[in-house]
């Protein structure tokens, strides 16, 4: 299962992380792992590359994470993901499993 956390304070989310497998099926053929990675790095390259945010970005097998100083921008990229992400978990309840972390 793909755990996803985003991380808010005061309603304005800061950050995300991704981890786990989906094992919907094997590596290469597996859509949801696809899916849900390709949204977290599009983000992380919107936030960092496109809006040059500063950014902590750790990356390896099964694993993301980005956090940054808050910012409008930011708000609303991590607002599109965290939707994005709800509507792929809708999808596949049982590949990924969504929660915020207030913090």
């Amino acid at each position: 299962m793909i755990t996803v956390t985003f991380y808010r304070h005061s309603a304005d989310f800061f950050g995300y992380e991704f981890s786990g497998h989906s094992d919907y099926a094997e590596s290469g053929y597996d859509i949801v792992c696809s899916a849900i990675s390709s949204a977290a790095f599009l983000t992380a390259n919107n936030i960092t590359d496109v809006f040059s945010i500063k950014a902590d970005v750790t990356v390896s097998d099964g694993h993301m994470k980005l956090t940054a100083n808050k910012s409008d921008v930011l708000n609303n990229l991590v607002d599109g993901l965290y939707r994005h992400t709800l509507q792929l978990a809708e999808q596949y309840p049982n590949d990924i499993k969504v929660k915020i972390s207030e913090v």
